[in-house]
């Protein structure tokens, strides 16, 4: 990597935005990613090896992705070589410190709950956009966003962590986060879906 192993750490903890569910919740984890450099530098094939299970996954996913064109290849370098990484996240010790195993061991468990509830809204959202949904569910919709914390706090957040990832160039990251926030039934993020996802 450019920068060395100082060069490269420096780099993923400046770009890792912290997922909103595993900072809530205080999470930290070495989330293993595998993936190969072609010979320009570019990440390809990434995959986790070892993960959560969680947002943190698609976290480090994103993170390594980023790389991507950074790495200095040596001459006759073979590209079909695995490589992989830990990608750490450490949540704020000032506020997480009394936190316990046993509240990340839940908190994780309730992450992989309530995904199947989550599912079931974004599906809602997406058909009703596309005027398939049977609008009588919607109060049951409204009662599900309360009861996941889909609120305007924790949009604004997703909104936040849109805004860091279009800093770091990544579009891509920038545009899930934003339809993720369509598709949970709010209209907050579609004048930036309109600008940058078209």
């Amino acid at each position: 990597f450019k920068g060395g192993q100082m060069g490269l750490s420096d780099f993923l903890s400046a770009n890792i935005v912290y997922p909103e569910f595993s900072r809530q919740h205080c999470i930290s984890a070495i989330v293993q990613v595998s993936f190969k450099l072609n010979i320009a530098g570019k990440v390809t094939a990434p995959k986790i090896e070892r993960g959560t299970g969680i947002d943190l996954d698609d976290e480090a996913l994103r993170v390594i992705k980023l790389t991507s064109g950074k790495w200095v290849i040596p001459a006759g370098y073979d590209t079909t070589t695995q490589v992989i990484l830990p990608v750490k996240f450490n949540p704020d010790q000032t506020r997480c410190g009394g936190t316990s195993r046993k509240d990340i061991d839940m908190a994780v468990m309730a992450y992989k709950n309530r995904q199947t509830r989550q599912d079931v809204l974004i599906h809602y959202y997406k058909n009703k956009r596309e005027g398939k949904a049977n609008t009588n569910s919607e109060a049951n919709m409204i009662k599900l966003k309360k009861q996941l914390g889909f609120d305007d706090d924790f949009i604004a957040d997703i909104l936040n962590q849109a805004k860091d990832k279009l800093k770091q160039k990544d579009k891509n990251g920038a545009c899930e986060n934003w339809y993720f926030i369509r598709n949970i039934g709010s209209d907050r993020a579609d004048k930036m879906i309109d600008k940058y996802c078209k």
